[in-house]
């Protein structure tokens, strides 16, 4: 016999949740939220591997270079190692720095070692202040306003002896971050934001 009362309960006890479901949508909810944190680990799987991690750059503007630096090792950032390198990528106009974004770093690494890069990245720009960034956009709006340029979370770089076209595949093929393509300008745009491509 049809009982409308049983037919809705039985409707609405299969449409709520149940706790494994509850805890499986908490779970994943977390795990979006620490994700951030985690973020490194996704760059470039080889770095995972190795037991220290190094960079080699070379600013165009000041002409510094740090060459094979250590700035990760026994599974940590080494803070004084990341303060030289964010020395290094300073607004070169303004002579300001700003803790760089080791996960900007760690995919500079990752493409230096998918192409076994023997030679620096060439750093055409890497933080720039508003100031700064004012002044550029005032010359070119393709420019950013909000560039991540002022976070120190992007990098503009060339590596010698890799071509344009293969530094942006590799770039694309990490799935992390944003990457600009600039033929007539010779150089690639790194970030650690989200992921997109221009």
């Amino acid at each position: 016999m049809y009982d409308p009362l049983k037919t809705t309960c039985d409707f609405l006890s299969s449409a709520m949740p149940t706790r494994r479901q509850v805890l499986q949508v908490g779970l994943a909810a977390s795990a979006f939220l620490l994700a951030p944190w985690n973020a490194w680990a996704k760059v470039g799987k080889a770095l995972t591997t190795l037991p220290e991690r190094t960079i080699s750059l070379y600013n165009v503007n000041t002409g510094e270079l740090l060459s094979k630096f250590i700035y990760w090792q026994d599974g940590n950032y080494i803070k004084d190692a990341l303060d030289e390198i964010s020395y290094l990528l300073r607004d070169h106009r303004t002579d300001e720095a700003m803790e760089f974004d080791p996960l900007v770093i760690d995919q500079a690494c990752a493409i230096s070692q998918a192409f076994g890069a023997s030679k620096p990245f060439e750093v055409i720009s890497a933080f720039r202040s508003e100031q700064t960034n004012k002044a550029l956009r005032r010359q070119s709006r393709r420019v950013a306003r909000h560039s991540l340029h002022i976070e120190a979370k992007a990098l503009d770089l060339r590596l010698p002896g890799v071509s344009i076209k293969q530094l942006r595949a590799a770039a694309l093929s990490m799935h992390e971050g944003g990457v600009g393509y600039y033929p007539r300008r010779d150089f690639v745009h790194i970030d650690s934001g989200p992921v997109r491509h221009w």
